[in-house]
This record gives C-alpha cells, sequence and structure tokens, in this order.
C-alpha cells in the first residue's frame, strides 16, 4: 500500500515546495529587482516539477495497473480451479448414486424373484 501513495506524496511535496518558495519571496525583505529575478527562476522551475509530477504519476499508474492484472490474473486462476473441482465433485456424486441406484435395483430384482 505504500507505493500506492508515493505518487500523491509526491505531487503533494513539489506543490508545497513551490508554493511555500512564492510565499518567501514575497514576504522577504529584497528589492523589486531581486524578488522579481527569484519570482523568474522560481517560473522557470515550474514546467521541470510539472514533469517530474507527470512522470511520477505515470510510474504510479503503470504500477497500479499491473498490480491490478495480477490480481485479476490470479483470482480468474483460482475462478477455474474452483470450477474444475465443482465439475469433478459432481462426476463423482453422479458416479456415487448411480452406484446406489443399480445397487436398489439389483436389491429390489433380488427381493422379487426370492418370492413365494
Amino acid at each position: 500500500m505504500p507505493n500506492n501513495r508515493s505518487g500523491v506524496f509526491i505531487g503533494g511535496f513539489f506543490l508545497g515546495a513551490a508554493v511555500g518558495t512564492l510565499t518567501g519571496m514575497l514576504i522577504a525583505p529584497r528589492s523589486g529587482r531581486e524578488a522579481r529575478q527569484l519570482l523568474k527562476k522560481s517560473a522557470n522551475a515550474i514546467p521541470e516539477l510539472a514533469e517530474d509530477l507527470s512522470t511520477s504519476v505515470q510510474l504510479q499508474a503503470d504500477r497500479l495497473s499491473g498490480s491490478a492484472l495480477r490480481s485479476w490474473d490470479d483470482t480468474l486462476e483460482r475462478l477455474r480451479e474452483a470450477i474444475a473441482a465443482g465439475v469433478e465433485a459432481s462426476q463423482q456424486e453422479r458416479q456415487a448414486i448411480k452406484r446406489q441406484n443399480n445397487e436398489i435395483t439389483s436389491d429390489s430384482r433380488t427381493a422379487y424373484t426370492d418370492r413365494p
């Protein structure tokens, strides 16, 4: 489960870093020129942050889809095994009932022919 939430954590981390940087720049005692340069550098870093976030989200989606596929395959295999076991059990039960039926038929014939 920790792997499923790592993409969300990384995205939140980058978003928090960007907001924190912007807030720090706005309230820091700097000249207008320094603040603008810092804002420009931060703005230039946003596409890179967005790309990192996008990559992280894509990797997480790939992991989740792989996990879901493996889970589906496991479930399908268990279902096949259960169906096969059910078919085998019903065939065995059918044979047992057939034997009982033959025994009853044989006993009733014997009883009928043994009558005086």
